[in-house]
């Protein structure tokens, strides 16, 4: 019989994009370096990215100071709403606020979306079937790490928004045999200096 282990999930979001998308800043490539060095030491068995162009290039310059863990891309981890709240489930006092910012996504990420987002909480979330820790990156975008974290913390479905994360910014995930999941830390940027961080979130909120 197959032993079950801890798996380690590290979630980071792609570094800063430039205006229209299609490639990263050189800010954002600087983050995406700083981040590979910072997980040099940790034993990833894989790194999966999202098809968009600013999460391959962000995962290609990680992997690049690693040396050796594997690139597989993966429309699991590409840039989707995971699920789409009725306004009965949201607060009262932001619900018309919420559900104005989903109406601006366009209507096939929309519709995709929760379905895309099951099927990521089964690819990426709870112990895995070996006889050792598995440690796994995905490189991914705001919603699905929010999404991810929200799942971990058994948070009502719609808490996915309101969880924010910096461009290269790191959280780690805990799934553990016989245990409930755990979020070890949460949009960690430590190893960005002071002028790379933060990016990805409006200046007010700067900190």
């Amino acid at each position: 019989m197959t032993d079950t282990a801890t798996r380690y999930l590290y979630l980071a979001r792609h570094g800063e994009a430039s205006p229209d998308e299609t490639t990263l800043t050189e800010n954002g490539r600087r983050q995406a370096v700083l981040l590979g060095e910072r997980l040099r030491n940790t034993p990833l068995s894989a790194i999966y990215h999202g098809p968009l162009p600013r999460a391959e290039q962000t995962a290609q310059l990680i992997s690049a100071q690693l040396g050796d863990a594997p690139l597989q891309q993966s429309e699991l981890a590409g840039d989707y709403v995971p699920y789409l709240p009725t306004k009965e489930e949201l607060p009262p006092d932001s619900a018309d606020a919420m559900l104005g910012f989903l109406a601006q996504v366009p209507e096939e990420e929309r519709n995709r979306g929760p379905a895309l987002a099951r099927e990521a909480l089964a690819e990426f979330t709870g112990p895995v079937d070996c006889d050792h820790p598995r440690h796994e990156l995905v490189v991914t975008h705001n919603f699905l790490i929010g999404w991810l974290i929200r799942a971990a913390l058994d948070a009502p479905k719609w808490r996915w928004m309101g969880l924010n994360h910096g461009n290269a910014a790191l959280t780690v995930l805990r799934y553990a045999p016989g245990r409930p999941s755990s979020v070890l830390f949460y949009n960690d940027m430590r190893h960005l200096p002071a002028e790379l961080r933060w990016t990805g979130f409006p200046p007010e909120l700067h900190i």
